[in-house]
């Protein structure tokens, strides 16, 4: 499983931490061994950007994704087709903030929202509330087996 981080957001984060979140989330989707996926941190100019060419909204967002070939998860045993699953842009800024008001830490802010993109490359979305439901369980279950487990 290939994750690329790349840090363009002047904070400082452990990489490696988001890589191992990567790995376990998709593991846990049984996504091939060989799939590709990029996650970005953004700063707010650069998330403004992104966020007004691409959903036609103004001011940063947390975090935005880009899907590339479509994968969806897999079931044990039988993985997801091989493939680019795409990227996430992630705003620390925006994290930061968020975090405050729900009083938790900017990195766990930040752990969850790479978690929720990684599932909107995999195809889950929360605009219906049984959708909603289903992917904030899913992402819910997914972040304390890797906080867990770390």
């Amino acid at each position: 499983m290939s994750v690329e981080i790349t840090n363009e957001s002047g904070h400082r984060l452990d990489e490696s931490e988001f890589a191992a979140l990567a790995r376990h989330v998709l593991d846990a989707m049984h996504v091939h061994p060989q799939a590709e996926l990029e996650i970005r941190f953004a700063d707010t100019e650069v998330m403004s950007e992104l966020h007004v060419r691409w959903m036609d909204e103004d001011g940063p967002t947390d975090v935005l994704s880009f899907p590339m070939d479509e994968l969806r998860p897999g079931v044990e045993g039988e993985p997801s087709a091989e493939g680019m699953l795409g990227s996430i842009v992630v705003c620390p800024d925006v994290a930061q903030e968020q975090a405050r008001t729900a009083g938790h830490s900017a990195e766990e802010e930040m752990l969850l929202l790479a978690t929720h993109g990684i599932l909107h490359l995999l195809g889950f979305d929360h605009v219906e509330p049984e959708e909603e439901k289903e992917m904030f369980g899913l992402q819910r279950q997914l972040l304390l087996t890797f906080l867990a487990g770390r």
